[in-house]
């Protein structure tokens, strides 16, 4: 697998001389590294263990200012820069070869307000920091479903989870936002100051600055869900997902069922029997009243005979961290992910074959059935565009040998291309890996053209170019 930065005509780095380096460690709070010093192998690991680049340096930021001299030192010295928030990004460019790596994960802070209902957010926060201050006060703002995700990435890409139904997306809920442009000047984004720039930022991905601080509005919720899963033999699925495709169009608001299909992992709920075999799981989460929820996840576990059924109350904070023990840093991982408007007889069935056909105990297929409030947003009011009610997929391939790459790599891919038959043709861009810049435009549709201006105005040379790149127009 190629995981090189991606090539411009700005991609290579001029010599830094030590004076450079000594002259930017002297104008910052935070930290420099170089590959001499002690914590750069730590520093520039990420969570896709496929991705192992070498930064020439890693700043790690402190607060707006560290930013804007980081930028301004990439600038100056024509560097590729890469930004790193949680540093889950499948495609891996939150570092670079090179160039100069921007670490923002040492900017934590969540401050709540409860009597406003908003919180402000550092970049570096993941999405348990975010959960674990805002249920304080029994807040939440809708987010991803692992808890180590960062906030800044899950959010400019759209970000979208268990309440997303009920709240809308991340993007639907971000008051404004702080953000140092390719100038290397600090900004403030919101629908009355730099209203264009508000717009591109939420969705397009880092194409237009660095984000310093979110600012969220948050939504009531009880710190206890009703969640939980419900586990089938995977030779059900077929009928079992025809049937989840109806009751999911049924489904009130604030109740959301997605499948999986994988491997069973050794959790104590499942039978020992049934550990590392196929199965289809149904994870639910109902952001509402207790009892309300209870009635609505009945039809659900109606379905089939299940191995284990274990939804019931559980607090929200543990549920939106129940799977991280499957995505933990460390192991090799490539995505490939499709949109859909519905989920066709000839979807299923194909997608049911290749979970039959896994290539690894670690790999996975996982659907998402979203709507709700995120589609009642119009396409064009957000760069997100992909509005309408409709079913995300993330094939998620990942093991933990280099020479199990090709196998991985292939089955996902032939996954991929055997589904897009069935799907819209958009696709959800913080789901993309690093070889997929073709699809950036479909990403994006109909918003694209006005981004591409948006990005001409505020990084007409690209400096912000690793990522989903949006090209100045």
């Amino acid at each position: 697998m190629n995981h090189t930065a991606k090539p411009t005509a700005a991609a290579h780095s001029s010599s830094l001389s030590d004076a450079d380096i000594g002259a930017l460690r002297g104008r910052i709070r935070g930290s420099l590294l170089t590959a001499n010093d002690p914590g750069y192998d730590e520093a520039r690991k990420i969570w896709n263990a496929s991705v192992d680049r070498r930064p020439t340096v890693i700043l790690r930021a402190l607060g707006a200012a560290d930013v804007i001299q980081a930028i301004r030192f990439a600038k100056e010295h024509h560097l590729p820069l890469a930004v790193r928030g949680g540093g889950h990004n499948i495609a891996g460019n939150a570092v670079c070869d090179q160039g100069l790596m921007l670490d923002l994960s040492l900017m934590k802070s969540v401050r709540v307000n409860p009597s406003t209902q908003r919180a402000i957010v550092e970049p570096g926060a993941t999405l348990g920091d975010v959960d674990r201050e805002t249920q304080a006060f029994s807040l939440v703002v809708p987010t991803g479903i692992n808890s180590t995700t960062g906030i800044a990435g899950l959010t400019l890409g759209g970000g979208f989870g268990w309440t997303t139904r009920k709240f809308g997306m991340t993007i639907d809920n971000l008051v404004s936002a702080d953000l140092v442009t390719a100038e290397g000047t600090l900004v403030h984004a919101s629908s009355s100051e730099n209203p264009d720039l508000f717009w591109a930022v939420r969705g397009g991905g880092g194409n237009f600055g660095v984000v310093t601080a979110f600012e969220f509005a948050l939504h009531k919720l009880d710190p206890q869900v009703m969640s939980g899963l419900l586990v089938h033999p995977l030779d059900q699925a077929n009928a079992l997902l025809k049937n989840y495709r109806r009751l999911v169009a049924e489904a009130p608001d604030e109740l959301t069922c997605w499948a999986v299909m994988r491997k069973a992992p050794p959790l104590p709920f499942i039978p020992k029997e049934w550990h590392g075999r196929e199965i289809l799981i149904f994870a639910l989460c109902y952001a509402g009243d207790m009892a309300a929820g209870e009635k609505a996840v009945a039809p659900f576990r109606a379905l089939g005979k299940p191995i284990a059924d274990v939804v019931g109350p559980h607090p929200f904070v543990g549920w939106q961290a129940a799977f991280d023990p499957l995505l933990t840093p460390g192991a090799r991982n490539y995505w490939k992910s499709h949109d859909f408007v519905g989920l066709s007889d000839a979807a299923i069935e194909t997608v049911v074959t290749a979970a039959g056909r896994l290539p690894g105990d670690e790999c996975e297929i996982f659907i998402a059935h979203v709507g709700g409030a995120m589609a009642r947003v119009k396409p064009d009011a957000t760069a997100y565009p992909q509005r309408q009610s409709h079913f995300i997929m993330n094939v998620h391939t990942r093991w933990r040998d280099e020479s199990q790459d090709d196998r991985c790599v292939d089955w996902a891919r032939k996954l991929s291309a055997a589904t897009a038959p069935h799907a819209a043709g958009s696709v959800y861009v913080n789901f993309m890996p690093e070889d997929e810049t073709d699809r950036v435009e479909l990403a994006y549709g109909v918003n694209y053209h006005r981004l591409a201006g948006i990005k001409r105005r505020y990084d007409p040379d690209n400096l912000f170019r690793l990522n989903q790149n949006i090209r100045p127009a």
